[in-house]
Order: structure tokens, then sequence, then C-alpha cells
């Protein structure tokens, strides 16, 4: 009778430590869509943000269309962009369109002197800081949560569970070119 008594002691011990595995990788699966929710709200309030400062600057460099429309096109591709990679790459590719619309005020001395121009500039500026800070979260919690899942014996119950393995929000690409000053010749 004593067997018994510790065979269920043994295996209500098995349950609580298992259950306890299952809500912690419950709570970081959590804690990284939250993470990725604060980006998501970054990245719309950066993609809101755009269209005003296209429009101020159609008015001061009307013949840079193709700049602009490079603008626009990567501000929709980023809008449309689903996964945190697509969102990441198409991220990537609105930083470099913006970087060669904000190179244009130096050759555009209204422009560049203009106040709404310079609020909008100093509001992406704050928004990137922001977004910034939201990656750097988001990609730690992912890191906290792959990690999690992948130890043993928690790799057992993610497994039963299905606790799937989350992507890092990364901006791909050469990262020498995402950090250079993009070049414009007239």
């Amino acid at each position: 009778m004593t067997f018994i008594y510790i065979l269920i002691g043994a295996m209500a011990i098995v349950v609580v430590f298992l259950i306890g595995i299952y809500n912690s990788l419950v709570a970081k699966r959590q804690r990284c869509n939250q993470a990725f929710a604060d980006i998501d709200v970054q990245l719309k309030q950066r993609q809101n943000l755009i269209p005003n400062l296209v429009e101020t600057v159609k008015g001061y460099a009307s013949h840079e269309r193709q700049t602009l429309e490079e603008v626009v096109q990567a501000r929709n591709s980023a809008v449309a962009a689903q996964s945190p990679g697509e969102m990441a790459q198409a991220e990537g590719a609105l930083t470099s369109a913006l970087g060669r619309l904000f190179a244009l005020s130096e050759s555009y001395p209204d422009l560049k002197a203009n106040e709404n121009f310079k609020d909008l500039q100093d509001e992406l500026s704050v928004i990137e800081d922001k977004l910034a800070a939201a990656r750097r979260f988001y990609n730690a919690a992912v890191q906290d949560y792959n990690t999690s899942r992948e130890q043993f014996p928690n790799s057992i119950v993610a497994g039963m569970f299905n606790f799937e393995e989350r992507e890092f929000f990364d901006l791909g690409g050469d990262r020498t070119a995402l950090s250079n000053v993009p070049e414009v010749k007239f």
C-alpha cells in the first residue's frame, strides 16, 4: 500500500512539474506576442508619418519623383508585410528609402529650413529610437522563449503542445549598407 502512495505522489510531482514548464512556456510566448505588438505600434506610427513627409518634400523637390515613389512603394510594402521576417525586410527597404529622402534635403535649402519638414524629421527620429528599443526587447523575448523551448525537459513539453520556434526581427541584408549614409547624385 505504501508503494502505491509513493507512486501516486511521484506522479503528482511529475504532473505539477510539467504544468510549471507548460505555464512558463506560455508566459514566454505571450511576452513575445506583446513585444511584437509593441514593434507593430511603432511601425504603424512611422508608416502613418511618411505620407506627410512625402507631401512636404513634393512641394520643394517635385522633379525628384523617383525618390518619392520609392519611399511610397517601400511604405506600402511595409504595411502589407505579415511575418516578422517580411516586416523586417520591408522595414529595412523603407529605412533605406527614407535615408535617400532625407539626403534630398541637403540639395534643397528651403526644404531643409521648412519647420514642417524639421518637425516631421524629428518625430520620425523619435519613432526610430522607440522602434530600435522595441526590436531589442522583442529579440530578447524571442531569444528567451526559443532557448527555453529547446532546453531539456522543456523541449518535451514544447513538442507535445506545439510550441513553435519564433523568428527574430532582423533587418537582414548587408549591415554596412544599412549603417552608411545614402549617396544622392544629380
